[in-house]
């Protein structure tokens, strides 16, 4: 005797004919849960079946034409639906669409090679911005800060380092040339402190704008954004120069990576430098520490990754998964960093 399982809900017991019989005609499927009263066992129905030697037939509804009347055409083409607009009420199938189609669409639009590059970077980045969004949005994460922190980011970067040339303005930049390990203090006093303190900008006016506190988790999300913004800028910068200079297979393989994995790095680094600009302001009497370690560990995290990169691609991935984890611990130990600065 069998019992069949179905939604956590059981039916029966029926012996093996009966089953047979509500297979055929479709009550049951095989793929159900069943299990036999006598052991206990628990299997699908048709492992129960082909254990007692039968073999149940579905008998078909009618022919092709007579099944598709049965399902109707206004289930196959649902005219209300369009004519009520309803598929608007589904936010995720049009974002759905927009992602999906967005590089078709631009291949229509005649643009110069900088754009193409910019659209592309743009359209990576809006992935990465819904994945940020879904798992690091608060109550106090709105749209139009999102798409501010964004844009103003990738302006501000764009004045700072190519009209003003910021770099020319720090002298560890030359330092990158040399070989290790002095190289590495170009890369983390150079490329780190400059590039951090840059994306970290954005988080500072949202906080001195703020007409509440602002929840390290908030500020961790707008770290997110501004590290892609800063990834789009870069990217688009080393595929119309660096890149382009590459042969085909590894500039294609260079600019996959500038739109995905490096952006995702920038992202790392500039959320840990928002997660203590957080704290900074909730607790103002702790506030030069936190900002030291709002640079210094992002900034360092970025000039190690930089520097090894130049010889050990394996020590440099290494590098980027520990700044994963540093974000994901402190995200968890929020708890303990309010007990202990409070006191």
């Amino acid at each position: 005797m069998l019992v069949i399982v179905r939604n956590h809900k059981e039916y029966g017991p029926y012996d093996e004919d009966k089953v047979l019989e509500y297979v055929s005609n479709g009550t049951v499927v095989m793929h159900d849960v069943a299990r036999d009263t006598l052991t206990g066992e628990v299997a699908t129905v048709g492992t129960f079946l082909k254990r007692f030697g039968v073999k149940p037939k579905v008998a078909h509804e009618g022919s092709l034409v007579s099944q598709l009347g049965k399902i109707g055409s206004d289930l196959i083409f649902p005219k209300e639906s369009f004519a009520q607009k309803e598929w608007l009420k589904d936010k995720r199938l049009l974002v759905l669409f927009v992602v999906g189609l967005f590089p078709t669409v631009m291949l229509l639009m005649p643009m110069p090679e900088i754009g193409v590059f910019y659209f592309m970077a743009l359209y990576f980045s809006c992935i990465w911005g819904l994945f940020f969004y879904y798992f690091f949005k608060t109550p106090q994460v709105t749209l139009r800060t999102t798409v501010t922190v964004f844009f103003i980011t990738q302006l501000f970067v764009f004045i700072v380092w190519d009209i003003f040339g910021l770099v020319r303005f720090n002298p560890f930049y030359a330092l990158t040339q040399a070989p290790f390990p002095i190289d590495l203090l170009g890369f983390v006093f150079g490329v780190g402190v400059t590039e951090e303190l840059g994306k970290m900008v954005p988080l500072l006016i949202i906080c001195h704008r703020a007409k509440e506190p602002i929840l390290p988790r908030t500020l961790v999300y707008y770290g997110l954004m501004a590290g892609i913004a800063f990834g789009v800028f870069e990217g688009v910068q080393y595929q119309v120069t660096v890149n382009a200079q590459l042969d085909y297979t590894s500039a294609f393989y260079s600019n996959i990576a500038r739109l995905t994995s490096l952006p995702f790095l920038h992202a790392i680094w500039c959320a840990i430098a928002g997660y203590f600009v957080a704290y900074a302001n909730l607790y103002p009497r702790y506030r030069r520490s936190l900002y030291f370690l709002a640079l210094a560990i992002p900034a360092t995290l970025h000039g190690l990754y930089d520097t090894f990169c130049q010889s050990s691609i394996i020590l440099a991935v290494a590098l980027s998964f520990i700044g994963v984890i540093l974000l994901m611990a402190y995200l968890k130990r929020s708890t303990d960093y309010r007990t202990r600065l409070k006191k």
